[in-house]
């Protein structure tokens, strides 16, 4: 009885824990305006506006798939990195290990609420791209696009956390850009690989956002390369390998 009871209690505390850390990043404008808003400004000015006539359709398709992997980027990244960097400096990882909380609800929490900004985030792409891009899926399509979106937000969570255990409060924010941004330009987030010189079409496989935006591609039908379990295979790879070097890190550390 006292173990189910134990474990209620931590469900309730994770739970409690997530909605606090979602509602406190949603209510800081330097992070909540760019994360929400930026993708959705960019793929209205560039899959909307700026598209040729006669593509447009399929350029509003691509650029709302791959825009979506540009965005659940950012809380994964942001919210991480730059987040329990200065926590770091502050001393609140310390302080944490002596409160009474389960451990795992520290780094559950902020999964959970990467994974809930990667939801929000899909939805407004989604619904610019059925208002204002003419994209027409199936309800299957939505929900696989909806689904790969929210569950690749875990790779970048787990380069986040990498960032934020050697980076310092003032540092991680600009590591994390020179990531970020790099990768979504290699990638092909912002516009098709094909327009990029052939070296970095190739070194594209590098990227796990190349990886993610394949998968994206593939569940609304559009043209991707290689296989769906090869893209898998490396996103869990990434996610379970750096993850674990930066628990190990933050483990020593504190």
């Amino acid at each position: 009885m006292s173990a189910i009871t134990f474990d209620a209690i931590s469900r309730r505390s994770l739970k409690l824990e997530a909605r606090l850390e979602f509602l406190r990043l949603l209510r800081t404008p330097s992070f909540a305006l760019p994360v929400l808003a930026f993708p959705v400004m960019f793929y209205l000015l560039f899959g909307v506006l700026l598209a040729k006539p006669g593509s447009a359709l399929q350029i509003a398709h691509y650029l709302m798939a791959t825009y979506c992997v540009f965005g659940v980027m950012a809380p994964g990244l942001f919210g991480f990195g730059a987040a329990v960097a200065i926590e770091r400096d502050k001393g609140l990882l310390a302080l944490r290990r002596a409160l009474p909380a389960p451990p795992l609800n520290y780094v559950g929490a902020k999964l959970a609420m990467a994974m809930m900004f990667a939801f929000v985030i899909f939805a407004l792409l989604s619904l610019a791209g059925a208002l204002f891009g003419g994209v027409r899926l199936g309800l299957a399509q939505w929900g696989l696009l909806g689904v790969t979106m929210i569950l690749g937000v875990l790779p970048f969570c787990a380069l986040g956390l990498l960032v934020g255990s050697f980076a310092n409060g003032q540092a991680a924010p600009a590591i994390i850009n020179l990531i970020y941004l790099p990768m979504g330009l290699l990638s092909g987030l912002w516009f098709p690989l094909t327009l990029l010189p052939v070296m970095f079409q190739k070194l594209a496989v590098v990227w796990p956002a190349w990886h993610l935006a394949q998968l994206a591609l593939a569940s609304i039908g559009q043209p991707s390369s290689g296989s769906a379990l090869v893209h898998l295979a490396y996103l869990a790879g990434i996610t379970v390998v750096v993850g674990s070097w930066a628990a190990r890190r933050l483990n020593r550390e504190s």
